[in-house]
């Protein structure tokens, strides 16, 4: 929602910067796609280390109590 209010603000200051944003967006977000995809991959990889790694203190803590 703040984006397009800060968009509208924009369209009003200066309507052809607005009008390249509006245009250039997608092309920015394709090009970002693929370090989304890394990132979701590194943060994967770090959870299962953190699992694989902490397993072994999980073990022997014993059935959790409730």
């Amino acid at each position: 929602m703040w984006t397009f209010i800060l968009w509208l603000i924009l369209l009003v200051v200066c309507w052809p910067l607005a009008l390249l944003a509006l245009v250039l967006y997608p092309v920015v977000w394709l090009l970002m796609l693929p370090l989304r995809l890394i990132g979701i991959t590194v943060d994967a990889v770090f959870k299962l280390l953190h699992a694989v790694l902490t397993l072994p203190a999980r073990v022997l803590r014993g059935p959790a109590s409730a």
